[in-house]
């Protein structure tokens, strides 16, 4: 995490500077009401209310409401629409959903005792993240995630199951991230424990919010307060530990926009940019950045693999032989997702000791080749997650109607919709559904092939002469994922 000397030396902040100033052309808060809307410190309280109310209902409907898991406004709300809206927001816009998180935004309310006003104290002990774990970066959120969607899998939570499952589920996300706000400074949990944060920061690279930027290179060189990552009587410092005048992708703004409230200068602006830029363009690209990827790639790659009429075979023969009581047994989930895993990796070593310069064959570590295979992979990885919602979505995302009618099973007809017919109403039949998937696939794979042919040409060059023959290499993998992928879907029929 950045921290700020009194007085920072301009020459040795210049290096983490963004090539460019950002095209002022491509600034959302240029707009004046937009602007004016941002300032507000009330902006982002606004974003997580309608949230937070909803997942409170959740939490309540999970415990009291309806028994069947079909009908509770729950299990409707958070696994047939939620789901699939995160993912959407993910890959259209980035971290948008970190700005509006009820999780977070519950915590640090209490964090900071106030719901938007500036509290020059919080109600923390302010304990730093290990320096020694955040070399790891994004990785324990991977782990996290990994570990929790194995509990939602063996409970049958996103079944959906038993609906207080999903309450129990909301209600330990949030009391660990108020235990982590209440130990850790600003918003540590956000960036490194958050179950979703790897999967949010890494697929969101396809977004077209780049998050906050400084506007001029010079004026940030010449700020001495640094107001953004130390904050002010106007705002807080960035809870995300970031500096906008290093930004070059959007993988660590939470969109909070305190930076931008805080700037003395008025030198942040919000921006937009073309799809991939994020994935395309970072001037430094992190290790663990795609070694998450690849990670994330096992994990819905084992979901796809868990549809299918053999796994259960496989899975009911192992938990015979382990006499392991629940499904899925864990060391068919493990191995299913490190062999996805193992299978990229032993690409890339393929390529490295096949294409790399004969004298730098031995300097050359695993990590510079992974690292830009791993980024030309998010399209790929985006568009999978993306695709494994929608049988939910368009077999019963109508459900919801009925069920917002009466949320706590008490009788209530507040819409009249309570017996409505929607209930049984599919958007689309499963050839339907397989072709979306198959459709939302192939755009993944044509972008990951179209992200790996440019970063392929750039991070390559200093590794090997034969480039060209790298970036086919990197585009093959792609496609040959991609088709796999499709192959998995249509294997699945439509299954959930």
């Amino acid at each position: 995490m950045a921290v700020w000397p009194k007085d920072p030396d301009p020459g040795a902040l210049q290096a983490h500077f963004a090539p460019t100033d950002p095209d002022p052309r491509r600034e959302i808060t240029r707009t004046p009401w937009v602007r004016r809307v941002i300032k507000s410190r009330a902006f982002q309280f606004l974003l997580i209310l309608p949230n937070q109310i909803i997942f409170w209902i959740v939490i309540t409907a999970g415990l009291f409401g309806v028994a069947a898991p079909t009908r509770n406004f729950s299990t409707v709300i958070t696994w047939y629409i939620w789901f699939c809206a995160v993912f959407l927001l993910m890959v259209g816009i980035g971290r948008a959903w970190c700005a509006m998180c009820p999780f977070g935004g519950f915590a640090e309310w209490i964090q900071r005792r106030t719901f938007w006003r500036r509290n020059p104290t919080s109600m923390t002990l302010g304990r730093r993240w290990s320096q020694k774990l955040s070399r790891y970066g994004l990785l324990p959120s991977v782990l996290l995630f990994i570990i929790l969607t194995y509990f939602e899998e063996y409970f049958n939570i996103a079944g959906p199951g038993v609906p207080r499952y999903t309450s129990y589920l909301v209600l330990s996300v949030i009391t660990i991230a108020l235990i982590s706000f209440l130990v850790l400074e600003r918003r540590s949990f956000c960036r490194y424990l958050c179950p979703l944060s790897a999967l949010i920061g890494t697929v969101g690279a396809t977004g077209m919010v780049t998050g906050f930027r400084t506007r001029n290179r010079s004026v940030c060189l010449e700020c001495k307060t640094k107001d953004c990552m130390r904050g002010s009587e106007k705002g807080y410092p960035c809870p995300w530990f970031e500096w906008p005048g290093s930004a070059t992708s959007n993988l660590m703004c939470g969109l909070c926009s305190e930076c931008f409230k805080s700037c003395p200068s008025d030198n942040i602006g919000l921006y937009v940019q073309k799809p991939l830029t994020s994935v395309i363009r970072p001037l430094r690209r992190r290790w663990d950045v795609a070694v998450a990827v690849i990670l994330l790639m096992g994990l819905v790659v084992f979901q796809q693999l868990n549809a299918l009429p053999v796994y259960a075979t496989v899975d009911n023969w192992l938990n015979a032989v382990t006499h392991y009581p629940g499904y899925p047994n864990p060391i068919d989930y493990i191995i299913a997702i490190a062999t996805v895993a193992g299978i990229v990796v032993g690409y890339v070593l393929l390529i490295k000791k096949g294409f790399a310069d004969h004298e730098k064959e031995h300097d050359s570590t695993l990590s510079q080749w992974l690292t830009p295979v791993g980024y030309g992979l998010i399209p790929l990885v985006a568009a999978d997650y993306l695709a494994r919602q929608l049988p939910r979505f368009f077999d019963h995302m109508l459900r919801i109607v009925p069920a917002l009618s009466d949320p706590f099973d008490v009788g209530w007809n507040l819409f009249g919709t309570a017996k409505s017919p929607l209930y049984g109403v599919h958007l689309l039949s499963t050839a339907g559904v397989v072709r979306s998937q198959s459709i939302v696939i192939a755009v993944g794979a044509l972008a990951s092939i179209y992200a790996t042919w440019h970063i392929s040409r750039r991070d390559f060059g200093s590794l090997t002469k034969r480039v060209s023959a790298v970036q086919f290499a990197g585009v093959l993998l792609s496609a040959l994922i991609g088709v796999a992928m499709v192959w998995l879907y249509v294997a699945m029929a439509g299954a959930e």
